[in-house]
Formats: structure tokens, sequence, C-alpha cells
């Protein structure tokens, strides 16, 4: 397997994403996300979605020229309707403006209104975080989900994710995860590589536990702890569909499907000033502490490095040269 930089992967991802349709400012954008989850290993939210993104762009699917549009309609909220584009620029204009916002009242949030599928929310948390604030965020996604005991797909994996400043303009904490047991990336790449999954990822059409990844994707994810998990990932629902007037998970179309209607996907973000109180430092550091009395025991998130270098599959790195073109 080659081992490519990480540089070197986003240049190649802007360069596939701008042949494709899109403009230089979101190609960038969406190639930083992109490179950034290859270099800490989160392979489902990198280049997995390459291709699928070039043959959106291509179709319609995702519009690669659009200007996200930021509006305050009051002080604490932020919109960014991203006119059916990609998430992460969108992300990206209303930021700013949504620090701003909660640097003047403690607490703001941040909506994208109809974009395209964020992959992972960890990497817009952690901005959040860097920036000096607290950061949740919650999105929806494809259906893949019945409620415990039924059958019928109501939600997606509907990932929620954390990030906390550690005050220094790095992270202490971040935690982003899918509310079911897995992502649904596994389960297909588990598919494609023609692989069984572990029992209690997923149920079968008759809501019986299956270790086939088909039968997996036919049937339903699990919820995370049942009940509980089935809860968080109702909730991220509410925000991501809800508070950003887009679609609900029980109307979106398969994500890396060519033709189809856009994805018109939300995502939901508050930010909360810590300096709102004066013991958020010194509490964190205690919870630190307490975290490292035992070897090997760590703060989510914490001690993860980005690798500036990564090993690529045969077959991924041909697709990516292949997607980019001539240099």
């Amino acid at each position: 397997m080659p081992t490519i930089t990480v540089d070197q992967i986003e240049r190649l991802c802007k360069a596939a994403l701008m042949r494709h349709g899109a403009e230089d400012w979101i190609a960038a954008s969406v190639a930083r996300a992109t490179a950034a989850a290859e270099s800490v290993g989160n392979k489902i939210c990198g280049l997995y979605y390459l291709d699928s993104y070039c043959r959106q762009l291509v179709s319609g699917r995702v519009n690669g020229t659009v200007d996200p549009v930021v509006t305050r309609p009051r002080p604490g909220a932020v919109y960014v309707d991203a006119g059916l584009g990609f998430a992460q620029p969108a992300f990206e204009r209303g930021l700013p403006v949504a620090l701003e916002a909660a640097r003047e009242n403690g607490i703001a949030s941040l909506a994208i209104c109809h974009a395209h599928t964020c992959t992972s929310l960890g990497y817009f948390t952690d901005q959040i975080a860097r920036a000096g604030f607290i950061g949740f965020g919650a999105t929806n996604a494809t259906p893949i989900v019945a409620p415990p005991g039924g059958s019928h797909r109501v939600i997606g994996t509907n990932p929620i994710a954390f990030a906390v400043p550690d005050g220094q303009g790095g992270v202490a904490m971040q935690f982003d995860q899918s509310t079911t047991t897995v992502a649904l990336g596994k389960i297909t790449m588990a598919k494609a590589a023609g692989e069984t999954i572990p029992e209690g990822w997923a149920v079968d059409a008759d809501g019986q536990p299956t270790t086939d990844p088909d039968a997996a994707l036919q049937g339903s994810l699990v919820s995370m702890g049942g009940y509980k998990g089935w809860g968080l990932g109702l909730m991220a629902e509410l925000l991501a569909a809800g508070m950003t007037g887009s679609r609900n998970a029980m109307d979106v179309p398969p994500l890396k499907a060519t033709d189809g209607p856009p994805h018109d996907l939300g995502q939901f973000y508050t930010l909360i000033d810590p300096g709102l109180s004066d013991a958020f430092g010194s509490r964190l550091e205690r919870v630190s502490q307490g975290v490292a009395q035992d070897p090997g025991a760590r703060m989510p998130g914490q001690g993860r490095v980005a690798a500036t270098q990564v090993e690529l599959s045969d077959a991924s790195w041909a697709e990516l040269q292949a997607l980019a073109g001539p240099a």
C-alpha cells in the first residue's frame, strides 16, 4: 500500500472536486475536511465519500458553486442557508458570525440549513473548541434505524459530537459518534469487502440479529444502549431537521447515490463560552486528573495526533488520482 502525505491527499481532493464542477474555495473547504479525516484514521468520513461527491457534482445532487447565505435573526442565533451545497463551506462562512454571537451572549446556536452530508461532525466541533468555546453538534442522515421493538426505519445514524477547549487554543476533550452501535459506513464497507459484521450491530428485516451486512442494510442498525441511544438519536433528529428546516431522516435518499434529489440535510451546533463560569477550568482539570489516575485511561480524544502521511489501499490511491485527473 502506498504512503501518501495528507497535504497531497488534500491537493488531489481539491483538484478532483474542481474538475467535476466545484468552485475553488468550495473545493478547498471540502478537501480540507476530507484530508483531516484521513489524517486521524477516520476512513468513513475521508476518501470513502470523494467519488460520490464528484459524481453528485456532475449529476446536480450537490451544488458546487452556490454561495452560502448567513443571517442572524436573533442576537444568539445564526442561520446559514447552504443552498443545497456542501456543508463544509457553509460552516466556514457561518462560524465567525456564530463565534461573535457567543462572545456577546455567552451562548449561541449555529444552524446549517439545506446542506449536503457533513460526514464528520467532530471536524466542526473541534474548530469551535479551538476558538475557545464548548461545542455541541448534531445531524441526521438516511433512515436506517427503527425504534426498539419496531421494524420501520425512522431515523438515521444521527451523529452527535462534543468538544471542550483546554484554554490554550487546543482541545481538552473531543467526543464524536453515531447514536447507533456502529456507523452505517462500517456496514457498507464490510459488504464491499465480503466480510461479516459482529452480532449486535444490526438486525435483519424481520428484527432478528444478523452478522450479514447485506441483511443489515435491508433491516435496521441497532441504537447504542437500546432506548438510551434511540432517545439521543431522536433528539439529534429534532435539532438537525426541526431547527434548520431541512429534511427529516425518513425523507432523505441514500447519501452516496449518484442521482436523485439533493440531500437537504441540517446540522445544528451550540457554542458555549466556558467563561460564563469561573469554575469551569478548575472543574475540567479536576476531572482530567481523576481520569489520569488509571494507566491507559484518557479523556475522549485526548492524545490524538493527526498524521502527516497515511497509508492508502492501492484501489483508493488509484481512484484519487483518476478523479483528480492529469497534474
